[in-house]
């Protein structure tokens, strides 16, 4: 295959609400290449999830919808295919690791009869060599005693291990991209390491490409070869992890950079805050929104920055003020 494996170019994904069409995604566009990791970073609200759930298609009916733009997955619009085709593609060639696994795993059924069902439907295996598959994965995402656990319900498992079923049940067809929404929210910090620890082990055997939404610029070093940094509904900067933790350009990165807590020259905790707030979805100006946020009046303040290219892999939205000014001044 040539060309990246998924590439999006200016979807727009929208909610009917009482005051009519509003905008969560704006015009977003990026890339994933097979087998590597990018980071898609951003504050809650910002539409991350949006723009993950438009790729697989599932947003909440019939209220979000994806208006504008293509999904290209393996040179094929996923906006194009019909239906039977989209659920072969999500969970068989697109894996997805939800932020709550108890919303997504079914409370009323057993581990093992998720994990089977989940292979049977996009492999053609007999339900004994599922389930002995099933019981193979739950071993690989270090579950002790797999013959057990896939007789229990999601409830008797800790948070950590319903984490790994999660895992399981999105590698278990050996998909070409994962999809990771915040896979660590609401662990400890150990079974956390032990979650990203598993899934770049499975992106190093498998080769799968990995698509990981967080809050945590941490983890994005970590983790990831480029890092997408979303703003209120729209991308205001795209880099390799190295180059934008070196020399981030938009002042909005910069004030994701600097929340960071570290220690001062006393060791004391230093902790900076980015001022303002984010506008209501429904006010989001068509100009810059960060300059909204600060409230900043310039060139940009009633039309959309146009993007651009720093260097063939590094591109920011080209508000002057936002490029040239850190954040908070």
């Amino acid at each position: 295959m040539s060309g990246p494996l998924l590439e999006i170019r200016d979807i727009v994904t929208s909610f009917t609400t009482e005051r009519g069409w509003v905008r969560a995604v704006d015009g977003v566009s990026f890339e994933v290449a097979a087998g590597k990791t990018v980071g898609l970073v951003g504050e809650s609200g910002c539409g991350k999830t949006v723009t993950a759930m438009s790729i697989v298609d599932l947003l909440p009916k019939p209220s979000g919808h994806v208006l504008e733009g293509e999904i290209l997955f393996k040179g094929h619009d996923l906006r194009k295919v019909k239906e039977k085709r989209m659920r072969e593609v999500r969970g068989g060639e697109i894996g997805v690791i939800f932020q709550e696994p108890m919303a997504a795993l079914n409370p009323v059924h057993r581990i093992g009869r998720q994990l089977v069902e989940a292979i049977r439907l996009h492999k053609k295996v007999s339900a004994r060599t599922a389930l002995e598959e099933a019981v193979e994965w739950l071993e690989k995402v270090g579950i002790p005693a797999p013959e057990r656990r896939v007789s229990e319900y999601p409830h008797q498992l800790s948070g950590g291990m319903r984490q790994r079923v999660m895992i399981a049940i999105a590698l278990c067809c050996h998909p070409d991209l994962i999809i990771a929404d915040e896979p660590t929210t609401a662990l400890d910090v150990t079974v956390q390491a032990q979650i990203l620890d598993l899934l770049g082990t499975m992106r190093g055997e498998m080769g799968t490409a990995v698509l990981l939404i967080t809050h945590d610029l941490g983890v994005i070093a970590e983790q990831c070869d480029e890092v997408v940094v979303m703003y209120a509904g729209r991308i205001v900067e795209r880099a390799p992890v190295k180059d934008l933790f070196a020399n981030p350009r938009h002042a909005y990165t910069r004030g994701l950079l600097g929340s960071i807590p570290r220690l001062d020259s006393e060791r004391k905790s230093v902790l900076q805050t980015i001022p303002g707030q984010v506008a209501s979805i429904q006010d989001f100006t068509q100009g810059c929104r960060f300059c909204q946020r600060m409230e900043r009046k310039g060139k940009w303040e009633h039309q959309r920055p146009p993007y651009i290219e720093l260097t063939p892999d590094h591109w920011v939205e080209g508000c002057e003020l936002c490029m040239e000014e850190g954040h908070g001044s």
